[in-house]
C-alpha cells in the first residue's frame, strides 16, 4: 500500500515562530523512530484503573519540561545521540498502549514498522490455491510426490496383476486462515495507529509538529 510520507508546511506555528511540520501518525512515528532514534522504554504494568488512558509515559514527558522549566531545541540537525523532544514524547505514548489494544506487544510491534518504515503485511491479492504437499525434481523437472492410497486388480496381457492407486496430497496455500490472520493483525495495527494519534492530538505536547487526522485504509483489501 502507498501513501504519501512526505512533510508538508501548514500554518501553525512553533513557539520559535517557525511553521510547525504537519505529518500524519504514521509519518509522526517513522520519523520519531527511523529518522530521530526514539527508543521504546515500555513501563511497568500499569493500574487496572488507569488502562485505558493514554499511558504514563506522557506523564514523564510532563514531569521532565517541568523540572528541566524550559524546551530543548533541535531535531532538524541532529546532533550526536539527541533525540528531539517531540520523538520522545511520541516514544512515550506508543509505550503506554493499553493491554485492550495488545499492549506490550502492539507497542513493540507498532515501534518496529515505524523503524523499518514498513506498513503490516495483509497479504493483497492472495487467494487460496490448491497445490501439490511435496514436489520433488528428477532429470526430467519437477513433480508432485504421490502417495499410495490403494490397490487394484487388473487384467494386463491375460493376466490379473495387482497394481498400486496413487495419489497426490494437495493443499490450500495460502489457506483462508492464513489471510484472515494476516488482515486481522493489519486492523489491530490500524486501531493502535488510530490511537496514538487521538493521543498526541488530546495531550497537545507536540511543540514543532502537528499530526493531522490521516490514516492508513483500515480495510485496504476492500476496493
Amino acid at each position: 500500500m502507498k501513501h504519501d510520507r512526505n512533510l508538508h508546511i501548514h500554518s501553525p506555528r512553533t513557539g520559535h515562530g517557525r511553521p510547525k511540520r504537519v505529518m500524519s501518525v504514521q509519518q509522526a512515528l517513522e520519523w520519531a523512530f527511523r529518522v530521530e532514534h526514539a527508543q521504546l522504554e515500555l513501563p511497568e504494568p500499569p493500574d487496572p484503573e488507569r488502562s485505558q488512558g493514554f499511558g504514563f509515559g506522557l506523564e514523564y514527558i510532563l514531569m521532565q519540561r517541568a523540572a528541566l522549566g524550559c524546551k530543548i531545541d533541535g531535531g532538524q540537525y541532529k546532533m550526536g545521540t539527541y533525540t528531539h523532544e517531540d520523538a520522545e514524547v511520541i516514544a512515550a505514548t506508543v509505550a503506554g498502549m493499553p493491554d485492550n489494544l495488545g499492549g506490550k506487544r502492539m507497542a513493540i510491534r507498532v515501534a518496529e514498522l515505524a523503524r523499518a518504515g514498513l506498513t503490516p503485511d495483509w497479504m493483497p491479492g492472495a487467494v487460496p490455491r490448491c497445490v501439490p504437499v511435496e514436489m520433488k525434481r528428477n532429470r526430467h523437472g519437477d513433480h508432485a510426490t504421490t502417495v499410495v492410497v490403494g490397490t487394484e486388480r487388473v487384467l494386463s496381457r491375460g493376466k490379473w496383476r495387482t497394481v498400486e492407486v496413487r495419489a497426490c496430497p494437495v493443499m490450500f496455500r495460502p489457506d483462508a486462515r492464513q489471510i484472515e490472520g494476516a488482515r486481522r493483525a493489519y486492523g489491530e495495527w490500524w486501531q493502535a495507529l488510530g490511537w496514538v494519534r487521538e493521543g498526541l492530538q488530546a495531550g497537545s505536547l507536540l511543540h514543532e509538529l502537528e499530526v493531522t487526522k490521516v490514516m492508513p485504509r483500515e480495510r485496504p483489501w476492500v476496493r
